[in-house]
């Protein structure tokens, strides 16, 4: 654990004893502190990662693909640990996203919560693992809080393999011309399960880059037919590893038909084909009926997540 000393405001001044001096705690103990990680962590970074790929998966695909400093992720990597070995991390960009070693949490939290406190809050979203997101949650509510929604029980599911039922043959990857045919069953999706639009900052702008960045990328997938889309999900973040899927949709007039179930299964099957071998997600822990269409897909409880919205 990484400890900065701090000075008393009463020095002690050295008495001479006839007695050896008995070492005593202080009643002060220094508060963990984080820093901010640079090229040289990269390696200890992708090490504390690996510990657990599937919780780490978000993470550990921007690393990947830009490695650790704050230029090339666009937001600063936090550190946690002692000397130049590392606990936790957490990246602080539009999402706040922690990652610590079981039984490190609770410092971590500490640490990354001070760092937070003075930068003052920039990001949408408090997500990742339960166990680290909600200690930095506790510790940052008297200051960020309320939130618009806490949401502290999220199971994290994996899939290794094919899936246990028959993919829905209609889903393919979006084509780029298919954009903007696709964007407003986003748009649906976004704001049905976040509770907000995504189109209410710069015009939405910000979000259609997205949509239209994971198209390019091969990682939107959706059985559109008509010129509508019937189902959609994306395969949000990538490690060498592990892929996520987020973002699954059936358009409401199509529900109840068994598409969320068959349409899943053909996204673990073409995500595990051509982006990564374990397919993974998460879920809230109150919407059963995902839950169930998954289980039948094949997908197994691996993991708890939080988030915490704003």
């Amino acid at each position: 654990m990484l400890r900065t000393p701090v000075s008393s405001p009463h020095p002690a001044t050295p008495v001479s004893s006839p007695h050896p001096a008995t070492p005593v705690s202080s009643p002060h103990p220094a508060t963990p502190t984080a820093r901010v990680l640079d090229e040289t962590d990269e390696p200890t970074v992708r090490r504390l990662l690996a510990t657990d790929p599937v919780a780490a998966c978000v993470i550990a695909g921007r690393v990947e693909a830009a490695g650790t400093t704050t230029a090339a992720l666009g937001a600063p990597l936090w550190g946690f640990g002692a000397g130049r070995s590392l606990e936790a991390v957490c990246l602080a960009g539009a999402n706040l996203i922690p990652f610590a070693l079981p039984g490190a949490e609770q410092a971590a939290a500490v640490a990354f919560a001070e760092r937070a406190r003075r930068a003052g809050r920039r990001c949408s979203t408090i997500v990742g693992p339960a166990a680290a997101v909600g200690p930095l949650w506790e510790l940052l509510e008297p200051a960020w809080g309320p939130a618009r929604d806490h949401r502290p029980r999220q199971p994290l599911l994996a899939i290794e393999g094919p899936p246990a039922v028959a993919p829905e043959p209609r889903v393919r990857p979006v084509r780029p011309a298919e954009t903007d045919v696709l964007l407003p069953a986003a748009v649906a999706m976004f704001t049905e399960e976040v509770g907000v639009s995504p189109l209410r900052l710069d015009g939405g702008a910000s979000y259609r880059a997205r949509v239209a960045d994971l198209v390019r990328a091969g990682q939107s997938v959706a059985w559109i037919e008509d010129g509508q889309v019937l189902f959609k999900a994306e395969i949000g973040a990538v490690s060498r590893g592990v892929c996520q899927v987020q973002g699954v949709w059936v358009a409401p007039a199509h529900r109840g038909r068994g598409i969320g179930t068959a349409g899943t299964a053909a996204v673990v099957e073409y995500a595990r084909t051509t982006i990564a071998p374990v397919v993974s997600l998460y879920v809230n822990d109150f919407n059963t009926a995902a839950r169930a269409a998954y289980a039948r897909v094949g997908f197994r409880e691996v993991g708890r997540f939080a988030s915490v919205l704003f």
